[in-house]
């Protein structure tokens, strides 16, 4: 059974080694959500993660199954167009356990955990609009592309995109009142 928790300082190290593994090089190709042809480099740092978990509007939880980190996932409270919403991020799991079940309970963790802690009326995250495989997978989970899109961030000390023209597509799922 996953076990979920809030990470800890000295959990930096792991969370940025599996979101790198997700994500990019060739360790990410053993799971479906790589970027590795879409993107060059690291995800994140232990120094990025050590920095967010000490913010206070937000929070990194992990999933472990068997005491090893295996998912992971970035929540933040911003305001955004007169709301408070949970901004979701760097959410990622091992690429060899992917297609489990276990992304969709971290995010459900993290929104139960976002909602108990403030006040929103809505999640959000940013896609890349050419993932979709993983559009989907989130619009599963309830999240809704709002046509709003941006380029692609540069941090060309920690990744250089291999694809020209890359775009973000801002997605989000309302909190039905209760």
């Amino acid at each position: 059974m996953l076990e979920i928790r809030r990470a800890q300082l000295v959990d930096a190290e792991a969370v940025a080694q599996l979101i790198n593994s997700a994500y990019r090089g060739e360790s990410s190709r053993a799971g479906w959500t790589t970027e590795a042809d879409l993107v060059d480099g690291l995800r994140t740092t232990a120094q990025e993660i050590v920095h967010l978990i000490q913010q206070p509007d937000l929070f990194i939880l992990v999933g472990e199954l068997d005491q090893q980190l295996v998912a992971t996932i970035c929540c933040e409270c911003i305001q955004d167009a007169g709301q408070q919403k949970a901004k979701l991020g760097m959410i990622a799991v091992k690429p060899n356990i992917q297609n489990q079940g276990i992304g969709k309970q971290i995010i459900q963790a993290a929104e139960a955990h976002a909602s108990a802690q403030w006040s929103i009326q809505a999640y959000c995250m940013t896609v890349v609009t050419v993932r979709d495989a993983l559009i989907a997978f989130y619009r599963r989970q309830g999240y809704q592309p709002t046509g709003i899109v941006h380029p692609f961030p540069e941090a060309p000390d920690l990744w250089q995109p291999r694809v020209h023209g890359l775009q973000f597509e801002y997605f989000e799922k309302s909190i039905l009142p209760t």
